[in-house]
């Protein structure tokens, strides 16, 4: 179906992708793997005709069977592109959330693209819509052709969006990174979808991801990508069975550490709770005077002991991060009670207030959302340090300085701006700001979810250092159970706003008591790696 040879691209002279070459058969599935900046999406990208105006294809060729002859795509012009696009060709983006339209009904944006690719008119267009949300597994295809993206969870609109590029009936589907940052049980549907709808249109599908273990449950053979360059290609069993290029290999070792319980996780401190959660129950009210409110938190009684890492685990919507912002008193409880070092946390103010605030630090999910792009790195460390009185402007900058370089950051990233880094050193970056204040607790939420793997792990060894460093406990929040058993001295599993199962976090994952939990175990991707 595509044979693509001697591809390469260039941003500014530079390149980007260096001769790689690839083919897809009929009801293939072809796993395009590599971290972040490897060149995985700029192929893709370019077999679209979608590349920047910055970008230049210097050489090479995209041969693709159309059904009805077979075309270049490089040489293809934009009208001849947009023919290919959808119809030929369909793409799902790695994030639903904008690339659907927040102004339009999803079944409206689905029908837009049926008429333009398939020729359907009036109620045949709403059949096929309709048709394609049943496919896709939605529950409701009514509802969710009557809704917008907003209204939608993150994995129905991943759903929303494959329907999208089906609209077209095309031959090639190619999915860029379609499961990051989704809950395990979430990415293990999308990814038997994806199979099942190979195997019933008989589709080729690339698959990009930086994630092995993802790739390992779907693809049925595997590409590598390093800095532009294709450094290995074959099929799962040989890519993971016997590997050959350095770079695959330690890929393949930076999965096998994160599914591991790391050695040395420090022991809690039982006898020192830093917080105290005694039954306690979280509304929101939604702003509509017809519409009733909602439960968030229900009776949840836990403890956070001095100096241990503690991972509060579940899907999304089950209330984790509801819980860290309760913890750090920007959403108030109903009833139940929370104590912060023996002390009533509702209770405190003043200078008590300005201290807690300076003792427990959140750190995002998303560090460039987080971070003012109008100020440099430098600006936006030394500012909570100079807030809460710990020093001057040149002691702020010191004391900035150093924790650059502990969070193995060089010391020039000071002057420069967040859209000058990579996604890893951003997250580094806001780890940096959360311990300027020197703090006690960090409540760490979802800040390895849309990570390369490699990063991961390198992101985890960070964590482990800083903590015996400086003495840290953790709450660490996230749907990743590979990476909270790796970090994590306890682990608390949440579920619909209530707590299922807490323990141990090697007893909780080897002996699991809740069949929830058992389903989040059973979905964590490349387990026997």
């Amino acid at each position: 179906m595509l044979r693509v040879s001697d591809l390469t691209v260039s941003f500014d002279r530079k390149p980007v992708v260096s001769g790689i070459s690839f083919s897809l058969m009929p009801g293939e599935i072809l796993g395009f793997v590599g971290e972040s900046g490897s060149g995985k999406s700029v192929t893709a990208l370019a077999l679209m005709g979608l590349l920047p105006p910055n970008a230049t294809i210097n050489s090479g060729k995209a041969i693709f069977d159309t059904g009805n002859g077979e075309v270049d795509l490089i040489k293809l012009d934009e009208q001849a592109h947009r023919r290919i696009r959808g119809h030929g060709i369909g793409m799902i983006f790695q994030e639903p959330q904008t690339s659907l339209n927040p102004s339009m009904l999803c079944g409206k944006q689905i029908a837009e693209a049926v008429k333009l690719h398939t020729g359907l008119k009036g109620k045949y267009v709403r059949e096929r819509c309709l048709q394609l949300f049943s496919e896709m597994q939605l529950f409701d295809p009514d509802k969710v052709y009557h809704s917008y993206p907003h209204q939608l969870s993150g994995g129905q609109k991943q759903r929303v969006m494959i329907a999208m590029a089906l609209a077209g009936n095309p031959r090639i589907l190619i999915a860029d990174e379609p499961t990051t940052a989704l809950d395990v049980t979430v990415q293990k549907s999308i990814l038997l979808l994806l199979d099942d709808v190979r195997r019933k249109h008989q589709i080729g599908i690339l698959f990009i991801t930086h994630d092995l273990a993802v790739v390992a449950e779907i693809a049925d053979t595997i590409m590598v990508m390093q800095q532009g360059l294709l450094v290995e290609q074959g099929s799962v069993s040989q890519i993971f069975g016997n590997p050959q290029h350095p770079y695959t290999r330690r890929l393949i070792e930076y999965r096998k550490r994160i599914n591991q319980p790391v050695d040395g996780k420090e022991a809690a401190d039982e006898a020192n709770a830093v917080f105290c959660v005694k039954s306690i129950d979280v509304d929101y009210q939604t702003s509509s005077w017809f519409k009733r409110g909602f439960r968030a938190i229900s009776d949840v009684s836990f403890s956070i002991y001095m100096g241990e890492t503690l991972g509060l685990v579940g899907e999304s919507g089950s209330g984790k991060s509801t819980i860290g912002r309760t913890l750090l008193r920007l959403i108030d409880t109903q009833s139940g009670s929370i104590e912060y070092q023996g002390k009533p946390l509702n209770t405190l103010k003043g200078t008590d207030l300005l201290r807690f605030r300076r003792e427990v630090q959140l750190i995002f999910q998303d560090p460039y959302s987080s971070l003012n792009p109008r100020l440099t790195i430098g600006q936006a460390l030394m500012e909570p340090f100079i807030y809460h009185g710990l020093g001057s402007r040149n002691e702020a900058r010191q004391a900035v300085e150093e924790l650059l370089v502990k969070v193995n950051l060089p010391v020039d990233s000071i002057n420069r701006y967040p859209h000058e880094f990579s996604g890893g050193q951003r997250q580094r970056i806001v780890i940096a700001r959360a311990l300027v204040i020197k703090p006690k607790i960090l409540i760490c939420d979802e800040i390895l979810s849309a990570l390369d793997v490699s990063t991961q792990a390198q992101m985890i060894d960070l964590l482990q250092n800083l903590k015996h460093d400086m003495g840290l406990t953790y709450l660490f929040i996230s749907h990743d159970l590979s990476v909270v058993r790796s970090i994590c001295t306890r682990v608390l599993v949440i579920n619909k706003g209530k707590i299922e199962e807490q323990g141990p976090a090697d007893e909780v994952f080897s002996m699991p008591k809740s069949n929830y939990t058992k389903l989040l175990i059973d979905a964590i991707p490349g387990r026997n790696l």
